[in-house]
């Protein structure tokens, strides 16, 4: 095996003597000889291995040097090997031929050791420092590649790092403008020194446009209101790519030379989401004259490409947003709307059962339409329920409240419609109280459904069941049937808006497919939970509402004044009555109910008339609707206040009749929506009657 430390020397020469000769002198230099006997041979040799020098005999049989030398040449690998030629004769032809085929020098036989030990010798040693120049500048291209390679694998680290914090960055939001902005802030300074997002805007002509300039203290941004101060070429640039929907890039005029030679220094990129153009994105480089290579032309791309997603993300919110703000905004005004003929109709089915009229056939056409009436009624309310708590405006009072009695209320409620369907109806209760923080109404409201739920979707004569328990610091109120129940594919929407598990074309159980989703967003409200289960179709279900218990509330003091109330009082004279509403059907109906009252009714349809009416009539109460046209029930009730020349105006109780629950905070004795039926007002009656005698004992 040879020794990689040492050089090697091809001697090739016919005599084994001569060999031997060789091999005695160049033995001091310490390399490796290696001998041929042939020409033949010593190609075979050359094509194996590398040689420092080669001593080749001019006189060989068969292939002579200078033939064996011309092969040697020819090769590629060989071409520069020095070849000393060893021969016998020193003619001058001869050496000429010598050195036309590739010599680098002549030695003539017999050789001298110390000669052929120094010529051999130069060229050993010219080998080894081309060898090691050659390793070293092997090494030096092996480092440079290698930091080329690195220094590669960093920005590609670095630019794969920037557009994952900036992937993350602009999808954070999904704020149109806010979004926006997070572009733009991101690409500075990485992207350019200044970027642009330019998004077309609502009108043609119009652009919503946005910059960022890196600042010492990090990028700035800001909105433009026009392209007052832009070149030209910027805005023709950005038009074009929004157009054209292809990337453009261009050199600014400190480029300084010809685009061919040079990499730009602008580029606009179009956001593209879903085939559609969103904008789009402008970077510059030029203040610090930097360029785009094409590796920042790709980063630039597939940032272009996450800012395009997140702000069609951003757009498609919005759009839903706006969709759901208007469904909710159609809902509440179908609600409104449908509660003002609601009034006129329930009042006059009142007047029409006060009225006296005992026929089997108007008793029975009258009471179907009242229950098809307070149906319609509470689906209107649900509606304006839901919309209210989509909208985050409802309102919500707690206080401590026992349980028994809310689901007593709610007991109270549902039972025409769980008698109706002929249902076995179990109510179990701790005989401890469970206290809880809730709004009594709302909880009875949430209780309330859920048993009208139970009635609707259990067959007739079903067992329907609502007990209440302490469970740990919870009261868990349980609503059971056995029912048409839920499938499995259900549970999980059960809650959603407008969902109902019975789908059939006779849509039986009728319904909006409210019910739920306003149970589990009130007991959202109170900070609870509510759950559903059920084993399968016809295999019932069971509703779980979970609230936090609360501390028993302190005992209210008795009240003199309301236990002398509750005494029978002296038979009051008729009240004086002012009736205000602009829809005149609800006004008429409910003043004819207040007359059979044995009331005197006095009607206005508008604020001005109202107050003029009340000049000469000076009643003892006043029902306002709210939403009056000229001067609203507001105004009104402070101009009947604030009459210095009648006595009782100061202190005149009024009814406020809204459509929407915002009357609360004007502190009416009494506040009520439109559709508020005869029975509302009944329970104010006698303190009315009492504080007229008070004020005004005439």
């Amino acid at each position: 095996m040879s020794d990689p430390q040492k050089t090697k020397i091809l001697i090739v020469d016919d005599l084994a003597e001569k060999l031997l000769v060789y091999q005695v002198i160049l033995q001091e230099l310490g390399q490796e000889l290696v001998f041929a006997h042939s020409g033949t041979e010593a190609l075979k040799q050359i094509l194996q291995h590398d040689f420092a020098v080669i001593l080749l005999d001019v006189n060989m049989p068969d292939m002579d040097g200078f033939e064996t030398a011309a092969l040697i040449r020819n090769r590629k690998r060989s071409a520069h090997t020095p070849i000393i030629f060893v021969t016998a004769f020193s003619d001058e032809v001869r050496m000429s031929e010598g050195y036309a085929h590739g010599a680098v020098d002549y030695i003539l036989s017999p050789v001298v050791p110390e000669v052929l030990r120094a010529k051999v010798k130069v060229f050993v040693d010219l080998f080894r420092m081309t060898e090691q120049v050659k390793r070293q500048a092997e090494e030096q291209i092996s480092f440079m590649e290698e930091r080329s390679k690195r220094a590669a694998a960093e920005e590609a680290n670095r630019r794969l790092a920037f557009l994952a914090r900036a992937g993350a960055i602009v999808g954070q939001s999904l704020d149109y403008d806010g979004t926006t902005r997070d572009i733009a802030r991101i690409s500075v300074p990485v992207l350019g020194d200044y970027a642009v997002i330019a998004r077309p805007g609502a009108t043609v002509g119009t652009w919503h446009l946005v910059e960022a300039i890196d600042e010492p203290g990090g990028p700035a941004v800001r909105e433009l209101p026009d392209w007052d101060g832009w070149s030209v070429h910027w805005r023709e640039a950005i038009e074009k790519t929004l157009a054209q929907g292809e990337l453009n890039t261009s050199f600014s005029q400190a480029a300084g030379a010809p685009e061919s030679k040079f990499d730009p220094d602008l580029a606009f990129l179009p956001l593209r989401a879903r085939g559609r153009i969103l904008g789009v994105l402008a970077a510059s480089r030029e203040p610090s004259r930097r360029t785009f290579s094409p590796a920042d032309i790709t980063m630039a791309e597939a940032l272009a490409a996450r800012a395009a997603i997140a702000l069609d993300n951003a757009r498609l919110y919005k759009e839903v947003e706006n969709a759901d703000r208007q469904k909710n905004e159609f809902l509440s005004m179908l609600a409104h709307e449908l509660r003002n003929p609601l009034a006129p109709i329930r009042n006059a089915l009142t007047f029409l059962r006060m009225s006296g009229d005992n026929d089997p056939d108007v008793i029975w056409a009258r009471e179907l339409i009242y229950r098809q009436v307070t149906h319609l009624v509470r689906l209107v309310d649900d509606l304006l329920d839901v919309s209210r708590i989509t909208r985050g405006k409802i309102r919500i009072d707690l206080a401590g409240v026992d349980l028994a009695a809310v689901v007593s209320g709610a007991v109270e409620t549902s039972r025409p419609l769980i008698e109706a369907g002929s249902h076995r109806l179990e109510v179990s209760l701790p005989e401890e109280p469970l206290w809880v923080n809730a709004d009594q109404a709302r909880l009875s409201q949430v209780l309330s459904n859920l048993l009208n739920n139970a009635a609707k979707y259990t067959p007739e004569g079903g067992l329907i069941s609502i007990s209440a328990v302490r469970d740990g610091m919870e009261a868990r109120i349980r609503v059971r049937d056995n029912g048409m129940g839920i499938p499995p594919e259900m549970l999980a929407r059960v809650f959603d808006l407008f969902t109902q598990v019975d789908r059939s074309l006779d849509r039986s159980q009728g319904g909006l497919g409210i019910g739920l989703t306003l149970v589990q967003r009130l007991v959202e409200l109170h900070g609870g939970r509510v759950q559903v289960a059920s084993e399968g179709a016809g295999r019932g279900s069971e509703f779980t509402v979970c609230l936090p218990l609360a501390h028993a509330p302190p005992q209210p003091p008795v009240n003199v004044a309301a236990d002398a109330a509750a005494a029978p009082l002296p038979e009051a004279k008729r009240l004086r009555i002012l009736v205000v509403d602009d829809n005149v059907e609800a006004a008429d109906s409910l003043s004819r109910l207040l007359r059979l009252e044995g009331h005197q009714v006095s009607c206005a349809y508008d604020g001005t008339s109202a107050v003029e009416l009340a000049e000469k009539t000076r009643p003892n109460v006043a029902i306002l609707d709210l939403g009056l046209p000229g001067i609203d029930g507001f105004e009104v009730a402070r101009r009947l206040r604030n009459r210095t020349d009648w006595p009782m105006s100061c202190s005149l109780p009024s009814a406020a009749m809204a459509r929407k629950k915002t009357i609360a905070a004007r502190r009416w004795p009494v506040s009520t929506s439109t559709s508020t039926s005869l029975s509302t007002f009944r329970g104010s009656f006698k303190h009315w009657r009492q504080l007229s005698l008070e004020t005004d004992p005439s």
